[in-house]
């Protein structure tokens, strides 16, 4: 019956009968090739669907608010080596277009300093994120303890432009000690506000994630103020309606895991 079904839909004899012998007609042969072919691409198809449940294989699309660069790139790196087959996409961009991928699905996962309450979102914070107060490093408040907010309000200071979320944060700060901020500069960029703030501009006030390095070199240094450092956190972030796929799932509990170890270990650096 199944042979007669086939037959029927194929449209031409696919067997013929010699004696007590069953073979292929020039059909059959046709239809055995495309056959073969077929399960073949099912057997790979398989192959691939465990590959990726076995996080052996597939592509993985981070993006991350310029800010979360400084350690976002190492997580990366580190996850990659322990899956070293996974291709990885880092895109490094301003909230604008964070929030345009989010919005076109055109990542998986997208680390973030505050998520979008006008987007159908799920955030999961996995790390904080501490703003400090940064100054060269022959300044005088660098050798003092406990430096009253009031005076740091004083002092010209170099912070993120505004619509940033870090700038939105230190705003925040300073007006519920009812103090307002002495802009000297704004900039777009965390590496530029390093850059002024080492060059003896001014004070400024960066996340303590970005300025690892300048801690090392002794370009800068991180000043002990009263009430501080302001505490922020990084979210990951992906749209509510997004099935993440073992790989994203993968690296969202890595970062979980990370956020953990990390808040363990944090260190604030003092002249």
């Amino acid at each position: 019956m199944q042979i007669k079904q086939l037959e029927d839909n194929v449209g031409l004899p696919l067997f013929e009968h010699l004696g007590k012998s069953l073979f292929l007609t020039d059909a059959g042969e046709e239809l055995l090739g495309y056959c073969q072919r077929i399960s073949q691409q099912i057997r790979e198809a398989e192959d691939a669907f465990a590959s990726m449940k076995s996080l052996s294989t597939g592509k993985l699309k981070i993006t991350v608010a310029s800010t979360a660069n400084y350690f976002a790139a190492t997580l990366l790196a580190a996850f990659s080596r322990e899956h070293p087959d996974i291709g990885i996409s880092l895109k490094v961009t301003n909230r604008e277009q964070l929030l345009k991928d989010l919005k076109c699905n055109d990542c998986d996962l997208v680390i973030m300093g505050k998520p979008p309450a006008e987007l159908d979102v799920t955030s999961t914070v996995f790390m904080e994120n501490p703003l400090v107060v940064i100054a060269p490093i022959n300044h005088p408040f660098c050798s003092q303890k406990k430096i009253p907010l009031k005076a740091i309000a004083k002092e010209p200071m170099v912070v993120r432009e505004k619509g940033s979320g870090t700038r939105f944060a230190i705003e925040r700060f300073f007006d519920s000690h009812k103090l307002t901020l002495n802009v000297a500069a704004e900039m777009s960029a965390s590496e530029a506000i390093k850059q002024a703030v080492s060059a003896g501009l001014s004070l400024g006030i960066v996340s303590k994630h970005t300025i690892e390095l300048e801690l090392e070199a002794k370009r800068l240094c991180v000043l002990d103020v009263e009430n501080m450092p302001i505490i922020r956190n990084w979210y990951l972030v992906h749209r509510n309606d997004k099935r993440l796929s073992p790989i994203a799932l993968a690296f969202q509990e890595y970062l979980l895991n990370y956020g953990q170890s990390a808040e363990n270990n944090v260190k604030y650096v003092t002249a």
